[in-house]
C-alpha cells in the first residue's frame, strides 16, 4: 500500500503542477523610447517641349508672298509648376533677325520675311523681342494663364509656316538655311 500512497502522492502533486502551468502567467510589459524619422518629398517643377519634327524645307518663288513649308510642326508643351506661376508662353526666334536664314555668302532672308500661323491662324512675322534669340527676331506663339486647375497641363499648338519674299524681289537663287528655335517659359 505505500506503493500506492506514494505513487497517489505523486500523482496528486504532478497534478497540482499542472494545473498551476494552465493559470494565466502575469508577465511585465516593457516599452522602448519612442524615435521619429522625419520624411520630406519634393516634387520638382518641371516644363518641356517636344516638337513632331525637326526639319522644314521650302520651295521658293522669287518675288513671291507664299512660299509654304513643307510640312507643320507640332510643339507640345508640358508642365507642372509652382502656385506661384501665372502663365506659360511658348516662343519661335532666331539668333538673329536680319539673317534667320542665309546663302553663307552674304544674301539673308530677315526674320521679318518668315511667318509662322499657330492653331490655323493668321501667319505673323517674327519681329518682336522675346525673351531669348536676337532683338526683333521672334514671336510670342501662344499664352496660357495658369490658374489653380491647370498648375500640372499640356498645350499643343500646331504650326505652319511661310517666308514672303516679296519684300526681296531681287534675291539671288541658292539654298538659304537657317535655325528657327521654339522654347517655353513661365512667370
Amino acid at each position: 500500500m505505500r506503493w500506492r500512497t506514494k505513487f497517489g502522492r505523486m500523482a496528486l502533486a504532478l497534478a497540482a503542477i499542472l494545473s498551476a502551468s494552465a493559470l494565466p502567467l502575469r508577465a511585465q510589459v516593457r516599452n522602448s523610447g519612442a524615435s521619429t524619422i522625419t520624411l520630406q518629398a519634393v516634387l520638382n517643377d518641371s516644363m518641356s517641349v517636344s516638337l513632331s519634327g525637326n526639319a522644314v524645307s521650302f520651295n521658293l518663288t522669287g518675288g513671291s508672298a507664299s512660299n509654304p513649308g513643307s510640312v507643320g510642326v507640332t510643339a507640345t508643351t508640358t508642365w507642372l509648376l509652382k502656385p506661384s506661376v501665372g502663365s506659360v508662353s511658348l516662343y519661335a526666334f532666331f539668333a538673329s533677325s536680319s539673317a534667320a536664314l542665309t546663302d553663307g555668302a552674304g544674301d539673308n532672308i530677315s526674320s521679318a520675311d518668315f511667318q509662322i500661323s499657330d492653331n490655323a491662324g493668321p501667319f505673323t512675322a517674327l519681329t518682336n523681342t522675346v525673351p531669348f534669340g536676337g532683338a526683333n527676331a521672334g514671336l510670342m506663339v501662344s499664352n496660357t494663364k495658369i490658374l489653380g486647375n491647370n498648375k500640372s497641363g499640356t498645350r499643343t499648338d500646331v504650326l505652319n509656316f511661310n517666308i514672303n519674299l516679296s519684300t526681296l524681289p531681287s534675291l539671288p537663287a541658292g539654298t538659304y538655311t537657317g535655325t528657327l528655335t521654339i522654347q517655353a517659359q513661365a512667370i
